[in-house]
C-alpha cells in the first residue's frame, strides 16, 4: 500500500509566489531558459537551470552551475523569499487551463514504493537525462521539481479536498500562460490523518510525467542511505515531492507526429498506400482533430484526411492497442521505413498544445505529413503501468505542467 506523507514544505512568501513559481526546468532550451530569467529576475527557474547565471561558455553539467543552484536556494531561504513550514502539512494544489480545473495532494512519495512497484511507471528514463537531476537534487540538498503522480479517485480525498477549497487559499495567481493556481495548506491534525489513512489504501500509483526526477530522486535517496548506513527510514531522503491528482480530473493532450520525407514516394503514391492499410476519406468542413479512439487525422499535400483502423488489426493488448502503437506498427515501420521513433531524425513530435495549425505550419516548412492522433486516456496509461509494460515514446502529453517553485522538499 502506498506511503503518502505530510512533510514541511518550504515555500515561496505569499507576495512573491506568482513571481518565483516557474514551469519545470526541461520545457526550456538554454537560450530560452536565460530569456525567461531575463524576464521573470526572481523565476526559479534560476535555480532550476543555473546555468542562466554563467556566460555560455561554462557547460550546463559543470559542478560549479549546481553550486550555484545550491547558493541561490538558500540564499533565497535565508533572506525570507521562501518560508518553512513548522509542522508536516499536505498541501492542495489547483491548477486551470482553459475553465478545465485539476486539483492534486502535494505531499512525499516514498522511495520505497517506487522500488517495490506501487508507484508504477510506463516509460524507461535515459541514464544521462537522471545524471542532471541527480547532481541537482544531491547539490541542492532539496527536491525542487514534484514528480506527477496519478490515482483512482478515492472519496474520502475528495472530500476534505472538496471542503479546505471552501476556504480562502494561501496562494491565487495566474502565470504568464494563462494558468491559474490556487494552493491551500492542510495542517488540521484529523484532515492530515484521513488523506494519510486513505493512501494507506490505495495499492496503485501512477507516474503520469517525470519519470527522470522520479528516478534521480529515487537514486539521491539510495545514496544518502549508503552514506548514512544507520538510517531508520524516517529521514527525508528516503521520500521525494509529489503531487498526487485523482484519475477522473485529469486530462491527457494528444501528441502528434510530423514526417520529414515519404520515404521516396509522391504524395499521390503514399495516400495510395494508406489507402490499403486505413479507411481513408477527406475531411470537410474545420474539424481537424480525430473525434474517437481509433482514428486518426493526416494532413498531406494542402488537405485534411480522417484514417480510421480496420477492426481486425486492433488489440485488446493494453501497448499493442495503443493509436500510437498501431500508427507506428501499420505505416511509420512498413510504409514509411522509420523502424525507431527515439532515434530516426525523419520524425518528429508535436504536442497537442501547440495546436492544429502548428501541423500545417511544420508540413509548409520542414515535413511532407502530419498525422494527428486522439489522446491517450489516463485508463490505457494505467493499463499499460500495470502490465508491467512501457509506452511507445510520445505517447502522452499533459497540460498544464506543474509550476516548480511552489514547494520545496528539503532533504535534510
Amino acid at each position: 500500500m502506498a506511503t503518502i506523507r505530510p512533510f514541511c514544505s518550504i515555500r515561496p512568501c505569499r507576495e512573491k509566489a506568482s513571481r518565483i513559481a516557474a514551469l519545470p526546468y526541461d520545457v526550456y532550451n538554454r537560450r530560452e531558459a536565460k530569456e525567461e530569467v531575463l524576464r521573470e529576475p526572481e523565476s526559479f527557474l534560476r535555480i532550476d537551470r543555473a546555468e542562466t547565471q554563467f556566460d555560455d561558455s561554462v557547460d550546463t553539467y559543470a559542478p560549479e552551475v549546481y553550486q550555484k543552484a545550491h547558493d541561490i536556494l538558500w540564499e533565497m531561504i535565508g533572506n525570507g523569499d521562501f518560508i518553512t513550514e513548522e509542522k508536516p502539512c499536505y498541501y492542495i494544489y489547483e491548477l486551470t487551463m482553459d475553465g478545465r480545473t485539476q486539483t492534486g495532494i502535494t505531499a512525499c512519495a516514498a522511495i520505497d514504493d517506487y522500488q517495490n512497484g506501487v508507484i508504477k511507471k510506463h516509460e524507461n528514463t535515459r541514464a544521462e537525462k537522471e545524471q542532471d537531476r541527480i547532481c541537482h537534487v544531491d547539490t541542492c540538498d532539496a527536491q525542487t521539481g514534484p514528480i506527477f503522480l496519478a490515482y483512482r479517485a478515492d472519496a474520502q480525498i475528495n472530500a476534505v479536498v472538496s471542503r479546505v477549497k471552501q476556504t480562502a487559499p494561501e496562494y491565487d495567481f495566474t502565470s504568464p500562460d494563462g494558468v491559474t493556481h490556487r494552493v491551500w495548506v492542510i495542517c488540521d491534525e484529523a484532515d492530515i490523518c484521513t488523506i494519510e489513512e486513505a493512501f494507506a489504501g490505495i495499492s496503485q500509483i501512477y507516474i503520469a510525467d517525470g519519470h527522470h526526477r522520479a528516478a534521480s530522486a529515487v537514486k539521491v535517496g539510495l545514496k544518502r542511505r549508503a552514506e548514512h548506513p544507520g538510517y531508520d527510514g524516517t529521514e527525508e531522503f528516503n521520500y521525494f515531492l509529489s503531487v498526487l491528482f485523482p484519475d477522473e480530473e485529469l486530462y491527457i493532450m494528444d501528441y502528434n507526429r510530423v514526417v520529414r520525407d515519404l520515404n521516396g514516394m509522391s504524395a499521390e503514391e503514399f495516400l495510395a498506400a494508406m489507402e490499403k492499410v486505413f479507411d481513408v476519406s477527406l475531411l470537410e468542413g474545420d474539424e481537424r482533430r480525430p473525434q474517437e479512439k481509433g482514428s486518426f487525422t493526416m494532413y498531406l499535400n494542402e488537405r485534411w484526411y480522417l484514417c480510421r483502423f480496420h477492426a481486425e488489426d486492433i488489440s485488446d493488448d493494453p501497448v499493442k492497442g495503443l493509436d500510437v502503437s498501431l500508427l507506428q506498427e501499420l505505416l511509420l515501420t512498413p510504409v514509411l521505413g522509420i523502424e525507431d521513433p527515439k532515434t530516426d531524425p525523419r520524425i518528429d513530435f508535436v504536442g497537442g498544445i501547440r495546436g492544429m495549425d502548428e501541423l500545417e505550419r511544420r508540413c509548409h516548412a520542414d515535413a511532407k505529413a502530419a498525422f494527428a492522433m486522439y489522446p491517450t486516456s489516463i485508463q490505457e496509461l494505467f493499463a499499460v503501468a500495470d502490465a508491467g509494460c512501457l509506452m511507445p515514446p510520445k505517447s502522452t502529453w499533459f497540460e498544464p505542467k506543474l509550476r516548480s517553485g511552489l514547494f520545496i522538499h528539503a532533504l535534510s
